[in-house]
Protein backbone atom coordinates (compact mmCIF):
# COMPACT_ATOMS: atom_id res chain seq x y z
CA UNK A 1 0.00 0.00 0.00
CA UNK A 2 2.95 2.31 0.45
CA UNK A 3 1.56 3.61 3.75
CA UNK A 4 3.48 3.89 7.00
CA UNK A 5 1.51 4.14 10.22
CA UNK A 6 2.84 5.97 13.23
CA UNK A 7 0.92 3.61 15.52
CA UNK A 8 -2.01 1.27 15.82
CA UNK A 9 -3.94 0.10 18.85
CA UNK A 10 -6.24 -2.80 19.54
CA UNK A 11 -9.03 -2.23 22.02
CA UNK A 12 -12.58 -3.15 22.86
CA UNK A 13 -14.94 -1.00 20.80
CA UNK A 14 -18.71 -1.03 21.18
CA UNK A 15 -19.92 0.07 17.75
CA UNK A 16 -17.03 0.09 15.25
CA UNK A 17 -14.67 -2.45 13.76
CA UNK A 18 -11.95 0.17 13.38
CA UNK A 19 -11.19 3.85 13.14
CA UNK A 20 -8.49 6.06 11.68
CA UNK A 21 -6.89 9.43 12.36
CA UNK A 22 -5.25 10.40 9.05
CA UNK A 23 -2.99 12.80 10.91
CA UNK A 24 -1.04 11.54 12.86
CA UNK A 25 -1.47 8.31 10.81
CA UNK A 26 -2.93 6.08 13.50
CA UNK A 27 -5.55 3.36 13.38
CA UNK A 28 -7.52 1.57 16.07
CA UNK A 29 -8.88 -1.94 15.66
CA UNK A 30 -11.67 -3.63 17.58
CA UNK A 31 -10.43 -6.55 19.70
CA UNK A 32 -13.47 -8.56 18.54
CA UNK A 33 -11.89 -8.83 15.07
CA UNK A 34 -9.74 -11.62 16.51
CA UNK A 35 -12.91 -13.77 16.56
CA UNK A 36 -13.79 -13.07 12.93
CA UNK A 37 -12.50 -14.68 9.71
CA UNK A 38 -9.02 -13.42 8.71
CA UNK A 39 -10.39 -11.89 5.49
CA UNK A 40 -12.60 -9.62 7.64
CA UNK A 41 -9.59 -8.45 9.65
CA UNK A 42 -7.72 -7.82 6.41
CA UNK A 43 -10.65 -5.78 5.10
CA UNK A 44 -10.77 -3.55 8.19
CA UNK A 45 -7.01 -2.98 8.17
CA UNK A 46 -6.99 -2.07 4.47
CA UNK A 47 -10.08 0.11 4.93
CA UNK A 48 -8.59 2.07 7.82
CA UNK A 49 -5.17 2.40 6.17
CA UNK A 50 -6.84 3.67 2.99
CA UNK A 51 -8.25 6.52 5.09
CA UNK A 52 -4.65 7.73 5.45
CA UNK A 53 -4.77 8.41 1.69
CA UNK A 54 -8.42 9.52 1.53
CA UNK A 55 -10.28 10.54 4.71
CA UNK A 56 -13.79 10.27 3.21
CA UNK A 57 -15.71 7.46 1.52
CA UNK A 58 -15.72 9.16 -1.87
CA UNK A 59 -14.99 7.63 -5.28
CA UNK A 60 -11.26 8.11 -4.80
CA UNK A 61 -11.48 6.02 -1.61
CA UNK A 62 -13.42 3.31 -3.47
CA UNK A 63 -10.82 3.29 -6.26
CA UNK A 64 -8.02 2.80 -3.71
CA UNK A 65 -9.96 -0.01 -2.05
CA UNK A 66 -10.51 -1.73 -5.40
CA UNK A 67 -6.79 -1.49 -6.09
CA UNK A 68 -5.61 -2.75 -2.69
CA UNK A 69 -8.30 -5.37 -2.02
CA UNK A 70 -10.42 -6.23 -5.08
CA UNK A 71 -12.86 -8.45 -3.09
CA UNK A 72 -13.40 -5.87 -0.32
CA UNK A 73 -17.16 -5.59 -0.85
CA UNK A 74 -17.64 -9.31 -0.17
CA UNK A 75 -15.60 -9.07 3.04
CA UNK A 76 -17.47 -5.93 4.14
CA UNK A 77 -20.83 -7.62 3.63
CA UNK A 78 -19.70 -10.68 5.55
CA UNK A 79 -18.39 -8.58 8.44
CA UNK A 80 -21.52 -6.43 8.57
CA UNK A 81 -23.63 -9.57 9.09
CA UNK A 82 -21.59 -10.42 12.20
CA UNK A 83 -22.17 -8.84 15.65
CA UNK A 84 -19.75 -6.08 16.68
CA UNK A 85 -19.33 -7.39 20.21
CA UNK A 86 -19.08 -10.90 21.58
CA UNK A 87 -22.57 -10.93 23.08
Amino acid sequence: MGITLESFTIRQMKTKWGSCSPQPKTIRLNLELAKKPPRCLEYVIVHEMTHILEPTHNQNFMDWMNRFLPNWKFSREELNRLPTTGR
